[in-house]
This record gives C-alpha cells, sequence and structure tokens, in this order.
C-alpha cells in the first residue's frame, strides 16, 4: 500500500493494479499510472521511492527518470509503470496483459487501505 498511496498523494491518473503473479515469473503485481506532463511523472516516481526508501526498500532497478514519459520502477514483486499520457496510450500495457485480475482506482480516490478480494 505505500508505493500505491505514494501514487494518489501525487494525484496520478488512471490508476490500475495487475495481478500478473498467476503468469508472470518475475512478478506478483504491475501497477500502472500517468501524469499529464513529464514533471508530474517525474514528481510521482519521487514520491514512490521515497516513501519506500523511508520503509527501508529500495527499488532493484530504476528506468526512465530522466526523460519522465516512462519511468519504470522494479521492486522485486511489484513493478510500477508510471507513463506519461500519450506514451501510456501508445504502449497499452493494460491490454497485453487483459486477462489477468485487475483492479482499477477512480481518479477521486486519496488513499487506499487494502486491495480487493482477488487481488
Amino acid at each position: 500500500m505505500l508505493c500505491i498511496n505514494a501514487i494518489l498523494e501525487r494525484k496520478a491518473g488512471r490508476l490500475v493494479i495487475l495481478n500478473v503473479k498467476e503468469i508472470s515469473s518475475f512478478a506478483d503485481y504491475f501497477i500502472i499510472c500517468d501524469g499529464s506532463s513529464d514533471r508530474q511523472v517525474q514528481a510521482i516516481a519521487a514520491s514512490v521511492q521515497e516513501r519506500m526508501k523511508k520503509s527501508g526498500i529500495l527499488p532493484l532497478g530504476v528506468e526512465g527518470e530522466s526523460a519522465g514519459k516512462w519511468i519504470l520502477l522494479d521492486y522485486n514483486d511489484i513493478i510500477i509503470h508510471i507513463f506519461y499520457q500519450p506514451v501510456r496510450q501508445f504502449y497499452d500495457l493494460e491490454r497485453l496483459w487483459s486477462d489477468v485480475p485487475r483492479m482499477e482506482i477512480p481518479d477521486e480516490i486519496t488513499e487506499l487501505d487494502s486491495l480487493s478480494d482477488g487481488m
């Protein structure tokens, strides 16, 4: 929940959590969201990293941070994709993983206490 609430704190758009543990050997969850500018994308990524670091959790890898178009944060079992909106539409990751359980978080939600059943 740490990373999800850090994402929500920065008002990310169209937050989706995909449960990929049954079909993926490298992650349990994909978290996908977007920002309306490269600066917002970078701010979302910084917020996640700061919140996780305060809890002693560091990413295994970070990609795309300087450009702010698609930032990938690898936290082992959780892979976070933070997109600039047009880039997200182009790659459409949700379509690639359309057969897995998903949880879509409405944009007006500011904090999440737990994942829904099946997640």
